[in-house]
């Protein structure tokens, strides 16, 4: 096999995650068990894979909510692989989206990152654990500032 161009496409997480998994079941269906040292090897990276994808949040995308998630990124002037590391790690605060977006500080207003944040929490699914340590955090945040009121007033 010869590979033509490198760069045709870039895959989002969740891409591979499917395709891996659909290769997972067409090789369960053939039931062909002898495999060389090189289908082992393929084994092995097709597995260590998955066991990542399926701890990321690409688990919970479907083909509906990607092509949801790149229509409302339309008006946020980014570029695909910018739009790419959204979808792939579904950023929860300002300080990830300025990791992501190149020269954030000079390309977004502080009004539009938490627009971009707000459209990735309400299109993007994300796991309850994750959701749970964000409250918590918030939580603990409010905790503090109010302690800092409560002591200003002393």
């Amino acid at each position: 096999m010869e590979v033509k161009d490198a760069n045709a496409a870039m895959l989002s997480n969740y891409e591979v995650f499917k395709l891996l998994n659909d290769l997972k079941e067409q090789r369960k269906e053939s039931g062909n068990k002898k495999n060389s040292a090189g289908q082992q090897n393929l084994n092995t990276i097709m597995y260590e894979t998955l066991k990542y994808l399926s701890k990321t949040p690409c688990k919970d995308q479907s083909p509906e909510i990607v092509t949801k998630f790149l229509k409302a990124m339309v008006p946020q002037k980014l570029t695909k692989a910018e739009k790419l590391q959204l979808l792939n790690h579904r950023p929860l605060t300002a300080v990830e989206i300025q990791l992501m977006v190149e020269e954030s500080e000079e390309r977004l207003t502080e009004e539009q990152i938490e627009e971009l944040l707000q459209t990735i929490s309400s299109i993007l699914p994300g796991s309850p654990d994750e959701q749970g340590g964000v409250q918590q955090q918030e939580e603990a945040d409010m905790v503090v500032e109010e302690d800092g009121n409560q002591m200003d007033e002393s």
